[in-house]
């Protein structure tokens, strides 16, 4: 415990804030006596309120008291109502998007949390026998710069043994989470069953695991360089071409779409796993040339034409407006001009005489046909997009512009119809369409 103290008396400097994430157990209890023995430093007690348990509302007046008596900072959040089935990752989310705005409000330079080294064991296993990536073998980090603060786990480096041992010689209260002595829970099972054969073993094998820990970290940083460099190559403003990807050596395939998924769960590459890297995989040696493939919390991964990106699976936006000077469009602007000297399908002219007013702008709809300039025909608005190679989870955020009996006018910025006129034509009308700046 010495130790950790005297860690915690070097990272601070004198009127540092910190946010103390504090649950009312016996690590976050632990970790808050710690910090009250730092002198000169700011601490700001957060306390999240999951309403899950009788035993809650108790807690939450003991840690309030804790704090309020020792002259700390206090915060509390409850979270009232979970909207998905996976309630710890829901809860974690929340959790941390809680400590975030505290963090800023009080321009905190860290935020504490009391994991420790059996919790970095638990996490490595599961780990491990569920398939993750090398970053994700790693568990979590000690310290974790997230720019303008510090995550930090000091207790990292004992046990929780250490930890409640500690707490009754000094006779210090804490709570007890009965649902942790439930083999219900995975994370249980393995805390339970698997940890006393491993400390049997080896008493101080967190600080072997730990050791492994760094290690698979170093050994990801190493990784990560190399392949975020090799992406500048292979990646554009339309994803990674598949034909430059299928290039590589599997192992660096395989990587690249680890490091692609790294970036999308940032804090939550707990929940992807190898699984999922293999039918990214598999996706993009896939024939089709249009295929998806759903990922957690609503991301997807698409593979088009010749290339691949993952993206949120955001609903469809709907909007529908008349034109009367602009409108405002979920990728851009259609507005009225005086004049263009432009050609192009991001501008079109029209006479009012051909059509029948008020303009208005809208999504496509599902059987919509347009009247395209010099075919000869009406075509599609679903087989424009398709020929034009217009990727599917940007369809429905380009412009439909039509008049007021329904004729489409224009497919703003990909393609315009029979009722466009050249330049040097009749017209009283000209639209120009702005795409937002990428």
């Amino acid at each position: 415990m010495d130790q950790v103290l005297e860690y915690l008396k070097k990272l601070f400097k004198k009127d540092d804030t910190v946010v103390v994430a504090v649950s009312g157990g016996p690590d976050s209890t632990l970790l808050l006596y710690l910090l009250a023995q730092i002198k000169d430093i700011n601490i700001v007690v957060a306390h999240v309120n999951h309403k899950l348990r009788e035993e809650s509302e108790e807690e939450a007046l003991f840690v309030k008291k804790l704090a309020l008596d020792r002259g700390f900072l206090y915060e509390y959040m409850e979270i009232k109502e979970y909207n998905h089935d996976n309630l710890e990752n829901e809860a974690r989310q929340k959790r941390y998007s809680f400590f975030k705005e505290l963090v800023n409000k009080y321009h905190a330079k860290y935020l504490m949390t009391a994991h420790h080294g059996d919790d970095l064991i638990e996490t490595i296993l599961m780990r491990l026998v569920r398939g993750s990536s090398i970053k994700g073998y790693a568990g979590f980090k000690k310290v974790v710069n997230e720019g303008n603060y510090k995550i930090v786990r000091p207790l990292i480096t004992i046990t929780k043994e250490d930890i409640i041992k500690y707490l009754d010689e000094n006779n210090i209260k804490y709570y007890i989470d009965k649902s942790n002595y439930s083999l219900d829970y995975t994370r249980n099972r393995y805390r339970m069953q698997v940890l006393p054969f491993l400390k049997k073993e080896n008493e101080n094998v967190h600080l072997k695991f730990l050791k492994f820990s760094e290690e698979l970290e170093k050994i990801n940083n190493f990784l990560d360089s190399y392949i975020k460099e090799l992406i500048k190559s292979i990646k554009n403003d339309k994803g990674i071409d598949i034909n430059k990807l299928l290039e590589l050596d599997e192992f660096l395939i395989i990587k690249v779409i680890e490091y692609e998924l790294s970036l999308i769960y940032v804090n939550d590459l707990f929940l992807v796993s190898d699984k999922n890297t293999k039918e990214i995989y598999n996706l993009i040696k896939n024939k089709r040339t249009n295929i998806k493939l759903n990922l957690p919390n609503n991301y997807v991964a698409i593979k088009e034409y010749n290339y691949f990106k993952i993206v949120n699976n955001k609903s469809k936006v709907e909007f529908s407006e008349i034109l009367d000077k602009e409108v405002v469009v979920p990728n851009g602007i259609i507005k009225k001009v005086i004049s263009s000297d432009k050609k192009n399908n991001f501008v079109i002219r029209l006479n009012s005489k051909d059509i029948k007013l008020p303009l208005i702008v809208r999504n496509r709809k599902d059987g919509d046909k347009m009247e395209v300039k010099n075919l000869g025909g009406s075509k599609k608005i679903k087989d424009i997009f398709i020929d034009e190679k217009i990727s599917q989870d940007l369809r429905d955020s380009y412009p439909v512009v039509c008049d007021s009996e329904n004729n489409i006018l224009w497919v703003a910025g990909v393609k315009k119809s029979k009722f466009d006129v050249e330049i040097d034509g009749k017209y009283d009308i000209i639209l120009a369409y702005e795409e937002e700046l990428k």
